[in-house]
């Protein structure tokens, strides 16, 4: 009971307040999204990028886009892996609490829309946690829904680069989270359109 008492009088970063102000009115953007993640498990993984592009009116705004990489140098420590790709890439560099105070700036009260969704948000949602904020508000489109819902399939899943296949959208030989975004957004595109999405 204390602690529940403690929760509601605890004062909400500033950036958060910021974005709940964002939900008075519907926004017509929608931002395309794709981390890269340490694991599939929110609880004991970290997000290692984010990439993400603007679409609004059935145009991806290149110039609209966010990229980074979270700097988690105790994953790396603790897994004896090196920070080559770090320090090679050219991606803007941030620690967990600045990328993601920087991410939910950025997308604000926009449509969020990724190919299977629900575990980027649940991965955001993590690192919201340990920044003692609330969970994402955002509305969610998953491509992989938009495509089984257009074709009326309910037994099977499909993988991004099956989704690539079937709507030709042309696979890159780089894999990073914002090379994911672009083709997802593509995508998205193509079954916003089929779909008859606004």
């Amino acid at each position: 009971m204390l602690e529940w008492i403690k929760n509601i009088n605890k004062e909400l970063p500033e950036f958060w307040k910021t974005y709940l102000a964002k939900f008075d009115k519907k926004s017509n953007r929608y931002v395309v999204i794709s981390t890269e993640t340490t694991g599939m498990n929110p609880e004991k993984d970290v997000i290692l990028s984010i990439g993400a592009f603007a679409v609004v009116d059935d145009s991806i705004f290149i110039g609209d886009s966010f990229e980074v990489i979270l700097l988690q140098y105790k994953y790396l420590h603790d897994n004896r892996l090196s920070n080559e790709f770090i320090i090679e890439s050219k991606m803007n560099k941030l620690a967990e609490p600045e990328a993601i105070k920087a991410f939910i700036e950025f997308i604000g009260n926009s449509i969020l829309v990724g190919h299977h969704v629900d575990f980027d948000v649940e991965m955001i949602n993590a690192a919201l946690e340990k920044l003692e904020c609330g969970r994402l508000k955002n509305e969610a489109l998953d491509i992989d829904m938009m495509h089984r819902k257009l074709n009326d399939i309910t037994d099977k899943q499909f993988s991004l680069n099956e989704l690539s296949e079937i709507y030709k959208v042309p696979n890159t030989e780089r894999n990073s989270s914002t090379e994911d975004a672009y083709k997802t957004a593509l995508l998205f595109l193509k079954l916003k359109s089929r779909l008859g999405i606004k």
